[in-house]
């Protein structure tokens, strides 16, 4: 949604310095910045917030979703200072099913941001609630305070390797062919 902290977020795992704002919608474009995770660069992408009725266009978020095919994994920011992250969630989740079948599939990792407005208790109880309604990995982040971010990104980028790992099986030949003796009548 808009103000998860997703521009926050790009800015603190990569060079990128996207605008950074308090208030809604302050990202209007995708920005993209390179992480390193294990001695390898991951491309992360941050995109506009989408709002409820984004699958039809609302708020410029077919455009956006448009982008996001493109991508491996996704990286789904809930703002833990939200009144209901369960609800806001779970819109985000639907738009993405209403969309396509292919976003609705896509390997996910979600993270609760901006935990260090949060008391331990207050995180316990958010992530819980969470973790009931995902069926994805949730990490409690901060972004600004750069709390938990390497761990977020070792479970994307592991998602990301797997992928590599199983398209480069499918790209290999099958078994030998045996070679036969060169003929001048071939």
């Amino acid at each position: 949604l808009p103000n998860a902290g997703k521009s926050t977020f790009l800015s603190a795992v990569t060079s990128a310095r996207p605008k950074i704002a308090s208030y809604p919608f302050t990202t209007l474009h995708p920005h993209l910045g390179v992480a390193w995770v294990d001695n390898k660069e991951m491309v992360i992408a941050d995109i506009p917030g989408l709002i409820e009725g984004a699958h039809e266009g609302i708020g410029l978020g077919d455009r956006f979703l448009k982008h996001v095919e493109r991508c491996s994994v996704f990286l789904h920011l809930v703002d833990a200072t939200a009144e209901d992250i369960v609800a806001d969630y779970t819109t985000i989740r639907k738009e993405l099913e209403l969309y396509s079948d292919k976003l609705k599939n896509k390997p996910t990792v979600v993270a609760l941001n901006k935990c260090d407005s949060l008391s331990g208790d207050e995180i316990n109880e958010k992530l819980s609630a969470l973790k009931k309604v995902s069926p994805y990995e949730v990490f409690a982040i901060s972004a600004v305070a750069g709390q938990n971010l390497q761990a977020c990104l070792h479970a994307v980028n592991g998602f990301i390797t797997r992928l590599r790992h199983s398209q480069a099986d499918e790209n290999k030949p099958l078994a030998p062919q045996p070679s036969k003796p060169w003929s001048p009548l071939d």
